[in-house]
């Protein structure tokens, strides 16, 4: 296949979080058959393919990503059948599906971990990474050290997350070929790619380094030890050459504490590993002592250097971007990098739409954001069910941190903000459920829903609809290279696109205060593509004013 022209260049994804997308049968949980009643929705939106966090059995400590059979789908989601339908039904409708494959770890319900504790003689045992003695100062991604003690062996095992996700251990080529049966499996059922979950800490020091004690923690960051690690390009490869290469799809792997250059490798085209990676450099700008739990803003000029230097790597080393503000994991875009508060939630949104969507790379719609969906404030914290957050708040109380700044904190950067139930209308629980949901909907969905806006025609989710149009009418979205403007400016996000024939301008305001910006002579008689004011463009960028300008190039 020629990489240039490859589908997933030119496609946008929707990211569904299947437990809050839609409930079709009143039991509290979005399922499978909800997707599928919502799939007329996605195609009018345009998207061309879904993303489906976990979907398969799972105990739920970590809300499907801790996986205890691969190949049945959770209950709560519904059945093989009901998946094999909506695979059919949204193949149907032009809309491919990409899973979630989460292969570092498996629940410790995992028939394969429970073989494992019985003893260092079962033929399971060596699937894991065991120690007599703990080698190091890791702590797990959920707080508390990394290494669990289980009597039966007297050993410790490593889980980078919840002690309930235990490490598989990649070293052992009989675990290599389970993962690549997984792939097979789905795959052979006609899926379209896999979104990989912390592929790139699959491979791990055998050392087993000490880390650095960072963000006020007790443990050190396991990081040092496993971001990267030595084989992982090793293993993608075999992964590659063995099941991916042989199925026309698309990948992208999740690469926590990897630079633009560290991606390059994983990416590169002739390197035949993925496809893409979701970086997280942008993501980690607004971090303070304490980590991701924190209330800064984002400075504009660091985001502008981020964003530039993976265009410009992706772009130098034909690799590819994959383009996102929030997903399940992070809080809502328009909450972190915009503007919730009325009037200019609407706008922010907006803006940040079009920037994002400009760039070169695929875009990633997380369910909601298409509506500019926000955080949410529930009062206590027994009204939030993400085990980060919780183990987050006992570990700052029992520090002696004052309530009202942990609950701050977690207003700000709660994973639960993102996993809020989808606000369909303005009915109970926005539309989402005639039941009680299993995480308590926003109370702003009476103003904030799908129903509302898909009759607005200036709406959040109609703009969505434009941006995703006009990426699939001029190919220098695909192909154009991407060149920042103003890279001092603490205010203005620009920059152009440009290929043989045609160059785009956008140019947005970060900011809700005015901002000076007047437009070279060249850009004066331009066509104005998307904008999200009414009306022309002045010397003056009003509120997160956003614009995106086309013209030919003379002489092409």
């Amino acid at each position: 296949m020629n990489n240039q022209t490859a589908w997933w260049k030119k496609s946008v994804v929707y990211q569904i979080y299947p437990k809050s997308f839609y409930d079709s049968d009143g039991d509290g949980f979005g399922d499978l058959n909800g997707i599928r009643e919502k799939l007329s929705y996605l195609e009018k939106l345009g998207v061309d393919v879904i993303w489906l966090n976990p979907i398969y059995e799972s105990p739920q400590v970590d809300n499907g990503y801790d996986i205890s059979n691969y190949k049945k789908i959770e209950p709560q989601l519904g059945t093989m059948e009901d998946f094999d339908m909506l695979l059919k039904e949204a193949h149907e409708k032009g809309i491919r599906i990409i899973l979630d494959l989460v292969v570092n770890h498996t629940s410790d319900k995992h028939p394969w971990f429970t073989e494992a504790k019985k003893g260092k003689e079962n033929p399971y045992h060596d699937y894991y990474i065991w120690k007599d003695t703990i080698p190091n100062n890791w702590g797990s991604s959920f707080g508390g050290p990394a290494w669990e003690y289980v009597e039966e062996t007297a050993q410790y095992y490593l889980h980078l997350f919840a002690k309930e996700q235990p490490d598989l251990n990649w070293e052992n080529p009989k675990v290599r070929k389970e993962v690549q049966e997984i792939l097979r499996f789905w795959l052979e059922k006609g899926i379209d790619g896999f979104r990989m979950d912390v592929i790139t800490l699959i491979s791990k020091d055998p050392a087993y380094p000490d880390g650095p004690v960072i963000q006020n923690k007790a443990y050190g960051s396991y990081y040092a030890g496993c971001a990267s690690g030595p084989r992982v390009h090793e293993y993608l490869q075999e992964m590659n050459r063995e099941v991916l290469s042989k199925y026309d799809i698309m990948t992208v792997g999740e690469a926590p504490h990897t630079s633009a250059d560290e991606a390059a490798p994983y990416t590169a085209s002739d390197r035949h590993e993925l496809n893409m990676v979701f970086h997280f450099d942008h993501m980690h700008l607004d971090y303070d002592e304490n980590g991701k739990y924190a209330k800064n803003r984002v400075k504009l000029t660091d985001l502008k250097e981020v964003m530039t230097k993976w265009q410009d790597t992706m772009h130098e080393c034909d690799g590819w971007n994959s383009l996102y503000w929030s997903n399940h994991d992070q809080a809502r875009a328009v909450s972190r990098f915009g503007n919730e508060s009325e009037p200019y939630r609407v706008k922010s949104a907006k803006m940040l739409g079009t920037i994002l969507h400009m760039m070169q790379g695929t875009p990633y719609i997380y369910e909601g954001e298409e509506l500019g969906m926000t955080n949410v404030r529930f009062d206590r914290i027994e009204d939030y069910r993400d085990i980060e957050t919780l183990n987050m708040y006992r570990g700052r109380l029992e520090a002696g941190a004052e309530k009202e700044d942990i609950m701050n904190a977690v207003y700000a950067k709660s994973r639960d903000n993102a996993r809020t139930p989808m606000q369909w209308n303005a009915q109970d629980n926005a539309g989402f459920t005639t039941g009680i949901p299993w995480l308590g909907v926003n109370p702003n969905y009476k103003e904030i829903n799908a129903e509302k806006e898909s009759k607005d025609p200036d709406s959040v989710y109609q703009f969505y609809r434009r941006l995703i149009r006009l990426r699939k009418t001029y190919p220098v979205f695909t192909d154009g290279k991407f060149e920042l403007l103003l890279p001092e400016d603490e205010q203005i996000f620009a920059y152009t696109r440009t290929d043989r024939e045609t160059e785009l301008l956008v140019c947005a305001n970060f900011m809700k205060e005015p901002a000076k910006c007047s437009l070279p002579a060249q850009w004066q008689d331009a066509e104005i593509l998307i904008h999200n004011y009414k009306g022309a463009v002045a010397d003056e960028l009003r509120p997160y004013e956003a614009v995106m300008l086309l013209r030919k190039r003379q002489g092409k």
